[in-house]
């Protein structure tokens, strides 16, 4: 396989995950404040309401309003899911517990880092592979990298809410190839999705990894690799 010049991953379920469930912290922070929900319950309408939801790119804004519409967005996505949970007026106050929320997933608690993630950083380093993350996390994606030390890997971070554009969008794909002035067939992306990872970097020329990390994958027309250091051999 020819070395590429460029590497691109994704963050969220490739270089680190949620300890236990996104239910699960949702339902330990809403017991902090005196409200009793199922975790599965939760699991399961969290990413009912994450799916009906926009994307999370904001077009034609401010960069400084961007924080700001980040916080409304994944705001809706929370009310919406403890209503369908049918526990949302139990909260007293709801805009004081999601401030808690939304803070809570910038600190090292909710998060843990896959094992495989800093051999194959420190291997691609070594070799002279300039890194960069495609993400359609949210601005606290810099908070989250610092904590785990990952910072200084990567030397461009291009994410869906500053684009205007999410997965698998090409304009995310091509705005990130634009800040190191290489062509698509030079680079790989790495991504925990099909549909985002896998077709969207497929779809403008990057070669692409699915990285199987949550769930069975059969179909043999995808590049699969189920840990990072296969690429550190």
């Amino acid at each position: 396989m020819k070395q590429p010049k460029v590497i691109f991953l994704d963050a969220v379920g490739t270089l680190f995950g949620v300890k236990g469930s996104v239910g699960e912290v949702y339902r330990y922070l809403a017991a902090e404040v005196g409200v009793e929900c199922d975790a599965s319950l939760l699991e399961k309408v969290f990413y009912q309401q994450f799916k009906k939801a926009p994307p999370l790119a904001f077009q034609g804004v401010d960069i400084m309003m961007v924080p700001d519409l980040e916080y409304q967005w994944w705001y809706r996505v929370a009310y919406d899911t403890y209503t369908e949970a049918n526990v949302i007026d139990q909260f007293s106050d709801f805009d004081g517990f999601f401030r808690q929320l939304y803070d809570y997933f910038a600190t090292p608690h909710p998060w843990f880092l896959y094992t495989d993630v800093f051999p194959a950083l420190q291997h691609w380093q070594k070799q002279g592979i300039t890194l960069g993350i495609i993400s359609n996390f949210d601005s606290r994606i810099y908070e989250v990298l610092d904590i785990f030390g990952l910072t200084n890997f990567f030397q461009t971070i291009t994410i869906s809410s500053t684009t205007g554009k999410a997965k698998p969008d090409s304009h995310i794909f091509i705005k990130a190839l634009e800040k190191h002035n290489c062509k698509p067939e030079e680079t790989w992306h790495i991504g925990d999705s099909r549909k985002e990872d896998y077709d969207g970097a497929k779809s403008v020329g990057i070669n692409p990894f699915l990285l199987e990390r949550n769930e069975e994958v059969s179909r043999s027309d995808y590049t699969i690799i189920d840990s990072m250091e296969r690429f550190t051999l």
